[in-house]
């Protein structure tokens, strides 16, 4: 199966399949899918991988959160500041709930989009309300101790937590839809320069590239907070850091769509391929995240 998506439609990322491109120098970039001169074979090769390497993950995710929580109810005081237990607790949270969403894009990668617009929105928004939730929690939890007691004022934040990153989560879901002719999920079924799309990509550089950026560097800078750092604090910067490639690739996308950089054949058959192992490694979070969360409180 081949993809036709058009170029008010692109941007394709794990929920979706990236296809073939055509470059034309009198008119631009243009998205022609099955003829020459530009045709990559991402699109078949996707679908070969993408189903065993989803389910893997989330099978390996389901085992490192179920260890998590048990180690978490048997060992309470295992964890310290900055992996104080509230904050491990609600990690493992958004990596189950992140992890719960592979076995759907596993299907739909395997044997096309046929579940409707409806379900591709509510995909893609809890995948990204599980990403910004646990960006918000390790923002706080490296820059204050809240977490040390779950009393009511952590309480209140955790509640702010989820209702700020499912609010943060919405535009994608409004600039999200499904293809018609051939079935697929898009993370952008609107124009590149759209409202929802731009306020979802702006969410998303400052959780993929400005947080992940700015962890280390107030923390090397403000002498309270370097005073308090423990190596431990760098494992839930793992949940971050394994999404600045994929960062990177979706500010590189926008320049290529909006022409600010000269596309040419050989950039997007190359290009569908990096877009698509950036993400593969960030969703290797929700395996790697709880195993590595789980090491650090023993």
């Amino acid at each position: 199966q081949s993809s036709r998506v058009l170029e008010s439609k692109t941007s394709l990322d794990l929920l979706e399949i990236l296809g073939n491109v055509s470059y034309d120098d009198s008119n631009g970039t243009s998205l022609d899918y099955d003829e020459v001169p530009c045709r990559n074979q991402y699109c078949d090769f996707f679908q070969r991988v993408a189903p065993a390497f989803l389910a893997t993950t989330c099978a390996t995710a389901a085992v490192g959160t179920g260890a998590l929580l048990v180690a978490l109810a048997k060992w309470p005081h295992a964890w310290s500041w900055p992996q104080s237990r509230a904050l491990v607790a609600q990690l493992a949270l958004g990596t189950g709930l992140f992890a719960a969403v592979l076995p759907v894009v596993a299907v739909g990668a395997g044997q096309g989009w046929r579940l409707g617009t409806g379900l591709c929105k509510l995909t893609h928004l809890l995948w990204h309300w599980s990403l910004f939730a646990q960006g918000l929690l390790v923002g706080s939890g490296s820059w204050s101790t809240i977490w040390c007691r779950w009393d009511h004022r952590s309480r209140r934040l955790a509640v702010a937590v989820w209702a700020g990153a499912l609010v943060l989560a919405t535009p994608v879901a409004l600039a999200s839809g499904s293809a018609a002719a051939e079935p697929s999920c898009l993370r952008r079924s609107v124009d590149v320069l759209s409202p929802p799309y731009l306020v979802h990509l702006t969410l998303c550089l400052c959780l993929f590239l400005l947080l992940p950026a700015a962890l280390p560097v107030a923390t090397l800078a403000l002498p309270r907070l370097r005073a308090g750092w423990q190596p431990a604090a760098g494992v839930s910067w793992l949940l971050v850091g394994l999404w600045v490639p994929y960062g990177v690739g979706l500010a590189v996308d926008f320049l290529l769509h909006t022409q600010v950089l000269r596309p040419t054949c050989g950039t997007f058959e190359s290009f569908d391929y990096v877009l698509g192992a950036c993400e593969g490694l960030g969703v290797l979070h929700a395996c790697l995240g709880p195993a590595a969360l789980l090491a650090a409180g023993f």
